[in-house]
């Protein structure tokens, strides 16, 4: 394998989709409340992929240092673990990934915000603690990853702040209501999530990760999948309730097949027979995504 492709499977690209779906949330919400950039979404769009990149090479230094990536390990090889890439190279990549991810930060602020502007510091924050948990994941004493609280942080970086704060840099103010939609994008991401962890129950629980489904098992596991689920559809009806315009913006719906699809997946499958349906449930927190917008658009 030449070196780009390595550094390619360590990027782990195939996790942008659910990445980029809060930032197009956040943008078709403010683009239908009149108030949208291009400046804006491009830049947001590149920060993201910049501390999903470096999420992903955190993810994949940590595992291997901890003992995670072991032989037991049911999920692709991690490439450090693999030997594919030093601790070193990736030790710089990582560094060089939180200065992109600064860097493009700082310009989204500016376009978004301007120089005098005090809630830029705020965001700027909120950025620094995106890279703080990208890099905790699995990194350092207590890694959070480790101890099942994965959910909880993917919940609030893809959901409450992917979406309002994306909502947010275009508006400059806040709706209560625009929660509903970011609780569906960020219960659908951590259902990408649960996918994984119930993929890798035993070797999770080999290597002592207190995930979720390794802490509840498989079957609770399956009862949790399709309650996020449930309820990331519920709040989505619920804000077009609150905000009916046409039945074109129910589109979203459209959707349900696939969520059903991945539901029963979860629950006839093991293992490695898991690994297609974290694309496919990415994917579908996409296209779900798309059609919410595309939908409000048209309404």
């Amino acid at each position: 394998m030449s070196k780009t492709r390595t550094w390619l499977k360590a990027f782990r690209l195939r996790t942008l989709p659910l990445a980029f779906s809060c930032i197009i949330m956040g943008a078709f919400l403010a683009a239908n409340d009149g108030a949208f950039n291009v400046g804006v979404l491009l830049l947001s769009l590149l920060t993201t992929l910049f501390l999903q990149v470096l999420s992903n090479l955190a993810n994949d230094y940590g595992d291997a240092m901890s003992g995670v990536d072991g032989l037991d390990r049911v999920g692709p090889d991690r490439t450090v673990q693999a030997g594919l890439i030093s601790t070193k190279e990736m030790k710089r990549a990582i560094v060089v990934f939180v200065l992109l991810s600064l860097l493009s930060g700082l310009a989204l602020l500016f376009v978004a915000f301007g120089i005098h502007n005090y809630v830029g510091f705020v965001f700027l924050v909120l950025g620094l603690a995106a890279i703080g948990a990208a890099l905790k994941y699995t990194i350092g004493k207590n890694p959070y990853g480790y101890a099942g609280w994965g959910d909880f942080f993917v919940f609030i970086f893809f959901g409450v702040v992917g979406v309002g704060g994306s909502y947010y840099l275009y508006t400059h103010q806040i709706r209560w209501d625009v929660l509903l939609p970011a609780t569906s994008c960020g219960l659908m991401a951590v259902a990408v999530l649960n996918v994984n962890n119930i993929r890798d129950i035993e070797s999770d629980r080999k290597a002592g990760k207190r995930s979720i489904p390794a802490r509840l098992g498989k079957s609770k596991s399956e009862i949790y999948h399709i309650t996020i689920l449930a309820t990331a559809i519920i709040c989505a009806i619920g804000y077009h309730v609150l905000n009916f315009q046409s039945w074109f913006s129910l589109l979203f719906l459209l959707v349900t097949p696939l969520i059903a699809r991945n539901i029963v997946a979860i629950m006839t499958r093991e293992g490695m027979q898991l690994d297609p349906f974290l694309r496919q449930m990415a994917i579908t927190t996409l296209l779900f995504t798309l059609l919410f917008g595309i939908g409000l658009l048209l309404s």
